[in-house]
């Protein structure tokens, strides 16, 4: 694993916290550039990086994040930042491979749901903060396709969203798994999407269409 983070005193805990945690940590970077070059010399299992570093503070770290999904898309991306970029945290979601995730910095006091995020990403799956997801799905309520879905289906998508399963929601929302299969057939009908295998891809597909 390799870690970008521009904050000295954040970089070192997470890197603490992670090896304690049983993860090998490569790596770990303070610029985009960084992130790149000891990517390619490393070539690990996943990344975490934020969004905003030097030189500019802006958006360097999202960038490199999308410069690695292109070159290896093997490898897992985690954003961890206190900011969402709407632009470029769109583009790198609404990929076509998977092993990607977007959370926000307060996430890191919660121990065990970064741990488990981390580990979703690096295996090949999805995880994306409740709140990351609200933003990035906002439109006008003139052009929102999410005004067909009822109040349930709209709770049963966040849920997809942020990349849990099927069996997964319904213990969340307290809900039977028959409930739960209803109510994402009946949303994908309502926002003319086709079901497919895998709850990472559902979750691509939802975003890719309410991005377009």
């Amino acid at each position: 694993m390799i870690l970008a983070e521009d904050s000295t005193l954040l970089r070192e805990g997470l890197v603490r916290l992670l090896i304690e945690e049983g993860h090998e940590v490569v790596a770990s970077v303070g610029d985009g550039d960084a992130l790149l070059s000891t990517t390619a010399a490393y070539r690990p299992d996943v990344i975490v990086t934020d969004v905003r570093m030097p030189p500019t503070h802006t958006d360097e770290g999202l960038r490199a994040a999308l410069e690695i999904r292109k070159r290896w898309p093997e490898i897992g991306v985690l954003v961890l930042s206190q900011y969402v970029e709407k632009r470029y945290a769109t583009e790198l979601i609404t990929g076509d491979s998977e092993r990607v995730g977007y959370l926000l910095k307060d996430r890191v006091a919660q121990v065990g749901e970064f741990l488990d995020a981390l580990e979703r990403v690096a295996a090949g799956g999805a995880a994306f903060d409740p709140e990351v997801v609200r933003r990035l799905l906002a439109r006008t309520t003139h052009t929102d396709p999410l005004a067909k879905l009822t109040v349930r289906e709209r709770e049963v998508l966040e849920k997809m969203a942020q990349g849990h399963t099927n069996p997964g929601i319904a213990e969340s929302l307290f809900i039977s798994l028959s409930a739960v299969e209803k109510h994402v057939n009946a949303l994908f009908d309502k926002l003319e999407l086709a079901s497919t295998a895998g709850y990472s891809r559902r979750v691509l597909a939802i975003l890719r269409y309410l991005g377009s």
